[in-house]
């Protein structure tokens, strides 16, 4: 066979690896599997690349390759989950910004016609992938606030941006991509575009940045498909036309799963109306709280508990010592469930991914459909770090909320709520189901709180 023949068969291998990967990342299950078969994959597409291609600068690529790699490997095995949809944020972001310059700097070998069309399309959409998934991070690191921001003029400088982008585009291709003035319109072109990924995601409220991340990730999906055809390789078309479509389709569900159109996420705050992030003041109502010991006997006395965790069992490092407790119940003839709300914590699959640490069995986590019709006849939840998805402010009009499916955790008959103070969640807003009489709070960190339950838990 050809050499050509050769490289064919190893993209055609490295294409099915990345479809495999993708299958495999549907289920909590499977996942680390789906990770391995993908980085596989990708294993083989670079050595394909070094090794048939005519490489003018291989010393160069190597040690490119050899620092990105001396970076991401301590970063990815040091990141906290917590920290996980920033880490995501941020490569999501590399991405698309590298599509962006390899387009950039083919403009001028792409001859014109549609592949200028694409290497032009590439830079912008790119552009605006990069800059925006940086607000991303900056916004769930908190280094930002995660409120939604709006500056005077805020609709008008986004509008003018993009549309300040599209004329350059126009004049990059008209002077067909060849000349000084091509060049510079693209430039302008490129700095547009990255301001207009500002403004896009500074008014997305911090509950909401999850669903962005997963709209930036298809953005750059497409941007990389897209510089495939601009590259003529046809790896890069799949591999990108397989992360935007995925990024399509998750972005529509994450929306779902909150309530709202994806319009009213991206562009709510723009309008006027509310996205989430923003505050409402919390009276000072009086809560009930319990302690440990409490805590332990209503467990221990009861038949049936439900779990429901959130992004502050995460921060708490808690995943563990809930999976003692688990099982001290279970010793006990103690049914227990976890349920698990679509948008918990900060990215799709943070807590079954959290969970799965603990090997707590796949068997007993349960997605909001499944779960919700057994709160009812459920004799205690308890909720761990979770704040807006079991809010029942969801239910009521004129909130940040409103409209966003919730797990019914106020329909069981006792609800135990840990939490480190009265703080709201991302949505800035009070969670009434702190004030309802079938609710007790358990103050301080999750797993010291959790800890203390166990040992009240074994000696009684």
């Amino acid at each position: 066979m050809s050499k050509q023949t050769w490289v064919d068969l190893a993209y055609l291998v490295a294409a099915t690896c990345f479809i495999l990967a993708l299958k495999g990342l549907s289920s909590p299950k499977s996942a680390r599997n789906g990770n391995l078969i993908g980085a596989a994959g990708a294993t083989i597409a670079v050595i394909t690349v070094l090794v048939s291609a005519d490489l003018k600068h291989l010393p160069l690529i190597l040690a490119a390759i050899a620092v990105g790699s001396a970076a991401a490997v301590p970063a990815a095995r040091r990141v906290p989950m917590t920290a996980m949809p920033q880490l995501v944020a941020l490569f999501n972001g590399v991405g698309g910004g590298a599509a962006a310059i390899v387009a950039f700097l083919e403009l001028k070998s792409t001859g014109g016609g549609f592949p200028l069309v694409a290497s032009l399309f590439t830079v912008v959409v790119g552009s605006i992938s990069f800059s925006g998934s940086v607000v991303t991070f900056l916004k769930l690191q908190e280094l930002i606030t995660t409120r939604p921001v709006v500056i005077p003029g805020h609709p008008v400088l986004f509008g003018g941006s993009l549309l300040g982008a599209l004329v350059l585009a126009v004049v990059a291709f008209a002077k067909g991509g060849a000349v000084d003035a091509a060049t510079y319109s693209a430039i302008g072109m490129a700095v547009l575009a990255l301001a207009a990924g500002v403004l896009f995601v500074l008014p997305v409220g911090g509950a909401d940045v999850p669903i962005v991340i997963s709209l930036l990730n298809a953005f750059t999906g497409i941007t990389v498909a897209a510089s495939g055809y601009v590259l003529d390789n046809v790896l890069l078309l799949i591999a990108g036309t397989l992360v935007g479509a995925s990024g399509t389709i998750l972005t529509r569900l994450m929306a779902k799963a909150m309530g709202r159109p994806i319009t009213s996420t991206l562009f709510g705050a723009l309008r006027g109306g509310s996205t989430a992030g923003s505050t409402t003041a919390g009276a000072d109502r009086p809560v009930r709280s319990a302690s440990p010991d409490d805590v332990a006997i209503l467990l221990a006395y009861s038949r049936k508990v439900i779990i429901v965790p959130g992004y502050g069992l995460a921060v708490a490092q808690a995943q563990h010592t809930v999976r003692e407790l688990a099982d001290l119940l279970a010793a006990r003839d103690v049914e227990v469930l976890y349920g698990i709300h679509p948008v918990a914590g900060r990215m799709p699959g943070h807590m079954n991914v959290l969970l799965a640490e603990a090997n707590v069995p796949y068997e007993q986590l349960k997605e909001m459909d499944e779960v919700n019709p057994q709160f009812a006849t459920t004799d205690v939840v308890l909720v761990i770090g979770a704040n807006d998805v079991v809010n029942p402010a969801a239910r009521q009009p004129g909130t940040p909320i409103s409209g966003m499916p919730i797990l019914d955790v106020d329909q069981a008959q006792n609800v135990i709520f840990l939490k480190r103070s009265m703080r709201p969640g991302f949505a800035g807003i009070d969670n009434e189901l702190l004030y309802q009489p079938n609710t007790s709070l358990l103050f301080g960190d999750a797993k010291d709180s959790l800890t203390k339950v166990v040992s009240a838990l074994k000696n009684l």
